[in-house]
């Protein structure tokens, strides 16, 4: 009876740890579709979505809600797109991180929007209601990093120099907090935002014991979606800093996370070295 039992305890355990490590994820995009270096997923209002270098370096892809990709655009010669975001218009605007520009696209024309020479490479955005962005800016190189605003005219301000390696941003739906996370520190940030969108009182939110730090979105109530390069997890941080939960993914170094506008149920993450897309259903 012993020894069945014993038998009995092992199969229940065994069955728990394959449980914990099945994946929270799924292939949306198989490998090799896009890139290796895929980034900078987000979708349109129509549930669409775009990541970066479909196929090659350069280019946009675009994916329809059953997963059937084409190309939607090719950036001008010299430039490699990065984050994407829409305003609240439909305009797409893509971080050129070799052009050092921010590129606007309505579905038809390509128009720079911003160029700023003294920006290390543009890596991600967001953007406000009223439609100032803010970019990360990282000087992976030597560890360090800027914040940046860009207004709608298309001028750009310092919000903050000699950062760490700033990567992923984002600002609350209320519109009265930014955050910005430091890949290498692991480090992630938040400040005030008034009405004119002036960043104030920064403070720490969360850091983490190990892997990087990259894209990163909110949701409705304002819990933080982050891509944990490395570690192969999206981690879910509330507002005031506590570590929710984490969503195993399939592949290991997840860039970048967006909801689906259409149905916020539904969260894309790309997947570098991969080429792939693997979508959590929340």
């Amino acid at each position: 009876m012993k020894c069945k039992l014993l038998i009995l305890l092992v199969s229940i355990s065994g069955l728990i740890a394959q449980a914990s490590t099945q994946p929270d994820s799924s292939d949306f995009v198989p490998d090799g579709v896009f890139h290796a270096s895929i980034e900078g997923p987000a979708t349109d209002k129509n549930g669409y979505l775009y990541a970066v270098n479909y196929g090659v370096e350069g280019t946009i892809g675009k994916v329809s809600p059953q997963g059937e990709v084409s190309l939607a655009l090719t950036l001008p010669k010299g430039s490699i797109g990065n984050g994407i975001r829409f305003d609240q218009k439909g305009l797409m605007y893509i971080a050129d991180y070799t052009g050092h520009n921010i590129w606007r696209y309505d579905g038809k024309q390509l128009q720079l929007h911003a160029h700023q020479p003294l920006m290390f490479q543009p890596n991600d955005l967001t953007i406000a209601a009223n439609g100032v962005i803010f970019a990360s800016d990282p000087d992976w190189k030597n560890r360090k990093g800027q914040l940046w605003r860009i207004d709608t005219d298309g001028s750009s301000s310092l919000v903050e120099k000699d950062m760490g390696t700033t990567n992923g941003v984002e600002i609350s739906p209320d519109q009265t907090r930014l955050y910005v996370n430091e890949s290498a520190q692991r480090k992630v940030w938040v400040y005030d935002l008034d009405k004119k969108l002036q960043a104030s009182n920064k403070r720490l939110l969360i850091q983490f014991p190990d892997f990087g730090l990259d894209g990163m979105r909110t949701d409705a109530k304002g819990n933080l979606y982050i891509a944990r390069y490395g570690k192969g997890v999206v981690a879910k941080v509330s507002p005031d800093g506590k570590l929710l939960k984490e969503y195993l993914l399939k592949g290991e170094f997840p860039t970048n996370v967006t909801f689906s506008q259409k149905d916020p149920s539904l969260l894309y993450v790309t997947m570098q070295k991969r080429g792939a897309i693997e979508l959590i259903k929340l």
